[in-house]
């Protein structure tokens, strides 16, 4: 890789760390294989993203590159290629840790093992966060979305046992398969987890040589999360079983789609209600009458007061976005009105508009009028000073 790093993640050379994670993740949904099946430039780039990101994120791997650039990653790896993964996966080297870290990680804090297993039974696998853009066309109609992501998955070969085949796990002689061991101190018993057997309540004599022991393996899957109406950033859709395999044949953690609702051209969202400004001109202004508006679903026609000023809020009951959790109840389009100032004019539209504002009086814009008897008053007592 001899393109600039930074070029590459499009950062300054000063970037914060959180800003290169940023730039490093917005690139990597966007050229990811599975979104761009079959687009060998979009794969190839994705290859140099997480080459990039594998360097910047490490402070030392990042210090050795400012002060040295390439030839300094080279060097310090042993001519290897600076530790850069060519797997799109990004299951090849590094690169599965970055894409898991990036796009799924622990989302509780600490990994799953050990969580609903019990005293020397099997270990829960880990709970994983994947991060999913979603339009607001999508919360608008809900939508059946598959996804391809990097797992943790029970080892094939052992069945998850972790022994290899023909063979099977031993109970732990030093606690009985109970994963616990007990001391007394004084009239207190304390229990403590197993150290021969790590609370496992049971020892691997010939460990599978696929998982190395360890029951599972990592691996991609592909999934299809349903999207309900009405989500917003920040809501989460829970898959049981679909995070990372138990260890030994524990059961599986749980998968999190966290939800962030994508900027829409149009529509502004505030909850259930959606704002659209409208720009219209001064003699639908001035007149009233209908104005077609665009809406999630299609067509609206708004019926505009006479005299109606910027900044005037016209609402469509009904035609918003539909509640998460009241199925049937949607809310509002909201049309905020703003009057557009022509820019150019011909000849002959100057002489109506001079000839409109000579026929204006008091009645007709009571505004401006009022504001110029303000104006007349003020300057009239300033004078006599």
């Amino acid at each position: 890789m001899s393109k600039d790093l930074y070029e590459l993640l499009g950062v300054p050379k000063d970037a914060s760390d959180a800003a290169i994670k940023k730039a490093y993740r917005a690139l990597a949904m966007e050229l990811h294989p599975d979104r761009n099946p079959g687009d060998k430039v979009a794969e190839s780039k994705f290859k140099e993203v997480n080459g990039a990101y594998e360097v910047l994120k490490d402070p030392k791997k990042r210090a050795i590159y400012d002060q040295y650039g390439h030839a300094g990653l080279n060097q310090s790896a042993g001519g290897g290629g600076g530790g850069f993964s060519g797997d799109p996966s990004g299951f090849g080297g590094g690169g599965f840790g970055d894409i898991f870290e990036e796009f799924f990680g622990d989302i509780f804090g600490g990994g799953g093992g050990g969580r609903g297993g019990g005293r020397g039974g099997p270990q829960k696998g880990e709970d994983f966060r994947y991060d999913m853009t979603v339009t607001l066309e999508t919360v608008m109609h809900g939508a059946s979305e598959r996804i391809r992501i990097p797992s943790i998955v029970r080892c094939e070969t052992c069945r998850g046992s972790g022994s290899r085949p023909g063979s099977g796990p031993e109970t732990c002689g030093s606690c009985g398969g109970s994963g616990q061991v007990r001391t007394q101190q004084g009239f207190f018993s304390i229990s403590r987890p197993c150290p021969n057997c790590r609370g496992q309540g049971r020892i691997i004599r010939n460990p599978c040589g696929e998982c190395q022991g360890q029951g599972r393996q990592r691996s991609e899957k592909t999934l299809t999360v349903k999207i309900p109406p009405g989500v917003e950033t920040g809501t989460r859709i829970r898959l049981t079983g679909e995070g990372g395999a138990g260890p030994l044949g524990g059961p599986s953690g749980d998968l999190y789609i966290i939800i962030d609702v994508a900027p829409h051209p149009i529509f502004e969202r505030f909850g259930p209600d959606i704002l659209c400004h409208a720009p219209i001109t001064f003699p639908q202004a001035a007149l009233g009458g209908k104005l077609e508006v665009p809406t999630l679903v299609g067509r609206a026609i708004v019926t505009l007061p006479p005299g109606v000023q910027t900044g005037k809020r016209l609402a469509l009951r009904g035609k918003g976005l539909p509640h998460l959790n009241r199925p049937g109840v949607f809310g509002d389009l909201v049309v905020e009105v703003r009057v557009e100032t022509p820019v150019t004019l011909t000849k002959r539209q100057k002489e109506l508009l001079q000839e409109f504002e000579e026929l204006s009086n008091q009645e007709s814009q009571p505004e401006s009028h009022s504001f110029l008897d303000k104006v007349k008053e003020f300057l009239d007592k300033m004078s006599s000073k």
